[in-house]
């Protein structure tokens, strides 16, 4: 018990609770909610103190059938990737996702430039699929998503979605309809802590409550960057806990877009002899990479196979318990 008590943190701050959903009591059409953060503690250490909220996993879905995915990921999901509202109604009835991720791929100019009334169908159409909160992520082209997504915002008013990313140039616009219409923003910064932290100076010098605001300090994957990811995630959570109250915002990892481009993930049999199966190869990459990323202090950890999600929902509980 003596080692039990040098060993524990004496922290004075902790991350900020985030609220993501909203059930009809509450003035949306959502069967359940999402609360992340609140913790006191660094992630996992019991003795320190209990994990308030676990770690959420979301699915990742498109707003079009992916082109470039290795078919042992599109086996697993089958063929209602050729439709949002079907892809989302399968996440959440066969896999059991807790949360949806709509990547809005198809609005991006070389993807099909589809135009904002498009998307905000797209998001009406998988509001009325599923009744699990809504992350609603662009397309990563910073004019396009200027246009996007506003018009997805107001079609999702009121569900109380989680919208990103803002970045430090370019978070003005979002940032004005995400407050009008209730949501909350993920602040978007390229593996580097100052400039994280100076996205949620700038978002909440607008006057956005820091109670709605995730960070995504960029993902790295097993064997590529992952080690520097760790520390700048967890540098960002003994800020948090030290006090520092423009870093104690939850964390968002898009683990599946990052783990399957890495080569070892998607590579054929033919392209990777005696890298083992390839069936296998990429959910043991996924899962390797969210296991790491949760032990660094991640909150939402969005995920693409099927089989690797509910492997970290497994990881997750022996964790907490």
């Amino acid at each position: 018990m003596k080692m039990l008590e040098e060993a524990r943190g004496k922290w004075v701050g902790s991350l900020n609770e985030v609220v993501i959903g909203a059930t009809k009591q509450q003035g949306g059409t959502r069967t359940s909610t999402v609360t992340v953060g609140g913790e006191k503690t660094l992630p996992f250490l019991a003795y320190e103190g209990p994990t308030k909220n676990r770690p959420v996993v979301a699915m990742e879905i498109w707003d079009r059938e992916p082109e470039d995915w290795p078919n042992s990921l599109m086996e697993a999901l089958g063929d209602a990737v050729k439709s949002p509202a079907e892809w989302a109604k399968k996440c959440v009835e066969e896999f059991c996702a807790e949360m949806l991720c709509l990547h809005l791929m198809g609005t991006h100019p070389d993807f099909g430039n589809a135009s904002p009334q498009s998307a905000a169908a797209v998001v009406k159409s998988v509001l009325a699929a599923t009744g699990v909160p809504l992350i609603i992520w662009g397309c990563d082209h910073d004019e396009t998503d200027n246009e996007v997504l506003p018009r997805c915002s107001e079609a999702a008013k009121g569900e109380k979605c989680l919208i990103g990313a803002v970045k430090e140039d370019n978070y003005k616009t979002l940032v004005s309809f995400c407050l009008a219409d209730g949501h909350s923003l993920i602040g978007l910064s390229p593996i580097d802590i100052n400039i994280a932290k100076q996205v949620n100076i700038l978002v909440s010098e607008m006057g956005f409550p820091l109670d709605r605001m995730v960070m995504y300090p960029t993902t790295g994957a097993l064997g590529y960057g992952l080690e520097y990811v760790y520390s700048i995630q967890e540098r960002s959570r003994v800020a948090a806990l030290g006090g520092d109250k423009m870093m104690s915002m939850p964390v968002i990892c898009m683990v599946g877009q990052e783990s399957w481009r890495t080569k070892e993930a998607k590579a054929s049999a033919e392209e990777a002899a005696g890298w083992g199966d390839e069936n296998t190869r990429g959910v043991f990459w996924e899962i390797a990479t969210a296991t790491a990323l949760l032990q660094a202090g991640s909150d939402i950890m969005v995920m693409r196979h099927p089989a690797a999600m509910t492997a970290i929902k497994n990881v997750i509980n022996k964790l907490v318990k």
